[in-house]
């Protein structure tokens, strides 16, 4: 008789509403523990850790296949590089250096805006077809992200430009975006495999940054709550999540899947709120709903 254990984990594995929403919640957790990381673990040395801790776990269990794929991957492995040091070391890289300048609120409602530049970028790199719907939408994200941005003043953007922890932030998700669009050209192996090999890489990648750190005299020591946030970020953002994320695909197609993504800026101004009792501005409400809306617009095919 399998465990009560087992047959509520098989319960989960065949649920991709809670699948995928549990996903959003620890992306969203992502931007809060990037302000709590804040003097207890330097942000190169959190990006070092955290890949480190996902080979760990992951290299047992998938390193077979990725050496049995290996003929394809040396086919393609510039590329593959370009997009685990894209995708996996820089987005982390930029992320938890702006956190330093701005709120866990901002984060996640320009992190918000990530389906939206994914659209862009297939338009830019392979023509794929945009409606007139879809660009409003666009543009109404884009203005979501100004207004967040800019503290409910878009206007002043041409006069002061964006705060720098929230450009950081942006071009992180620009970053995270052409990565994206890239995978549509990935080697053919299964998505857990794949995932492991660009941690390795990132793994690989991200160490010289924190020789960079020791030798700027930036690096810092990580305290309890540092080692907290590593592994946090570790389990739920960087394993679970993909794991999540790739099943509820799975059960129910990209297209239904990629709406839950929507849940990511509510749930980081929810839990900025409930954790960092950072305050949540009008703007921030005003932000949010442009967000939210211009993606839901932008995912409209007719």
């Amino acid at each position: 008789m399998p465990s009560a254990l087992a047959r509520l984990a098989h319960r989960l594995y065949e649920a991709p509403s809670l699948l995928l929403t549990l996903a959003a919640l620890s992306w969203a957790g992502n931007a809060v523990a990037s302000r709590l990381a804040i003097d207890h673990i330097s942000p190169f040395t959190l990006v070092s850790v955290r890949w480190i801790l996902v080979i760990a776990v992951l290299w047992p269990l998938f390193g077979a296949e990725v050496r049995r794929h290996w003929p394809q991957i040396r086919q393609r492995r510039g590329w593959v590089v370009l997009m685990a040091i894209i995708g996996f070391t820089l987005f982390n890289v930029l992320m938890y250096i702006a956190a330093r300048s701005t709120s866990a609120i901002n984060i996640g409602i320009i992190q918000g805006a990530m389906p939206v530049l994914v659209l862009l970028g297939a338009l830019l790199a392979y023509g794929t077809r945009v409606t007139l719907v879809q660009m409003i939408g666009v543009l109404v994200t884009l203005l979501g992200v100004a207004v967040v941005a800019t503290k409910g003043m878009p206007w002043a953007i041409l006069e002061v430009g964006l705060a720098i922890g929230d450009a950081l932030m942006l071009a992180a998700c620009v970053f995270y975006a052409f990565y994206t669009v890239g995978l549509r050209t990935r080697p053919q192996m299964d998505g857990a495999t794949f995932f492991t090999l660009l941690a390795l890489i990132a793994c690989v990648t991200s160490a010289p940054l924190v020789l960079y750190e020791l030798a700027t005299a930036t690096f810092t020591m990580p305290t309890v709550r540092g080692w907290l946030v590593a592994v946090y970020v570790a389990i739920f953002p960087s394993c679970l999540a993909q794991l999540f994320f790739m099943r509820g695909v799975d059960l129910i197609g990209p297209g239904r899947a990629g709406v839950y993504i929507n849940l990511v800026p509510v749930f980081s101004a929810i839990l900025a709120v409930l954790i960092l009792a950072e305050p949540f501005a009008l703007f921030h409400g005003v932000a949010l709903t442009l967000v939210i809306g211009g993606i839901w617009l932008a995912q409209r095919t007719t």
